[in-house]
């Protein structure tokens, strides 16, 4: 997706791919970070989000319940009751149309990246405090959003604890994606022997962010299944075959082997 400053055409836009990828025969669909809403001017977004909370989540549920399929939406701003923050939160909803899990973003993206502007994510969202394994209808999924993707020992625990799919819905910068998107995400796949869906913003946003496109679907073994081809808005697609989650774990059981261990410092 390209997400805009404005809540509706934000909706639209997802719904209109949504429905396209339920064309195609897919069953689970997967949609960008922030995809009711990217607007990072100081003090603009703000009064959309307060104004329209309920409004995408809703429209997004009745849609996973028209075309029947289990719908991640990568997250939404959405405000949080006695807080001047928001929470970035993913929603995972089945095909009933009924919200299965809920995740808040874990990892604020509080940085400079190089390319003239900085992030202070802190200010306006309250980070999450809690991991989610959430139980769909085809097998068990690991939520986590963007800059969680930066925190490896997040995806391990999910996966130890029966993740076989780890989504990372994202709006990665251009500068940031380009040196390090691939590789990082294939990363968590190839460490944890689960598939990855990596939905991304992508392109020159109304607000003057440039973010790095590229969507993903990940194998556990670190194929690229599928890959939307740079930065415009659109689909990909890939059937996953939850049996390769098994085979590659047993091929490389690292996360049964994993030990304890101290860190001792030598010299001055």
């Amino acid at each position: 997706m390209r997400s805009g400053v404005e809540v509706a055409p934000n909706i639209a836009a997802a719904a209109a791919l949504i429905r396209e990828a339920a064309g195609k025969g897919a069953t689970f669909i997967a949609t960008p970070e922030m995809t009711n809403l990217l607007d990072i001017r100081p003090g603009m977004a703000r009064p959309k989000i307060v104004e329209q909370d309920d409004i995408p989540l809703h429209a997004f549920q009745a849609l996973a319940a028209e075309l029947r399929v289990t719908l991640l939406i990568g997250s939404l701003a959405v405000t949080l009751e006695g807080e001047e923050r928001f929470a970035n939160r993913s929603f995972l909803i089945g095909p009933d149309g009924g919200v299965i899990a809920r995740y808040d973003k874990i990892h604020m993206f509080d940085v400079e990246v190089g390319d003239g502007q900085s992030y202070r994510e802190s200010r306006a969202y309250r980070p999450g405090e809690a991991a989610m394994l959430a139980a769909a209808p085809f097998g068990k999924v690991g939520m986590t959003i963007c800059y969680d993707l930066r925190f490896p020992h997040l995806y391990r625990r999910l996966a130890q604890a029966g993740a076989e799919i780890l989504t990372i819905p994202a709006a990665f910068t251009r500068v940031t994606g380009e040196a390090h998107w691939h590789v990082l995400v294939r990363a968590r796949a190839i460490e944890t022997g689960s598939f990855v869906i990596a939905p991304a913003q992508g392109g020159k946003h109304e607000d003057g962010r440039e973010t790095f496109g590229h969507s993903l679907i990940v194998a556990p073994w670190g194929d690229v299944l599928a890959e939307a081809g740079g930065a415009e808005p659109g689909i990909i697609l890939a059937d996953l075959d939850l049996d390769e989650v098994a085979k590659a774990r047993g091929r490389i059981p690292s996360l049964g082997n994993e030990r304890e261990f101290s860190v001792t410092t030598s010299g001055s």
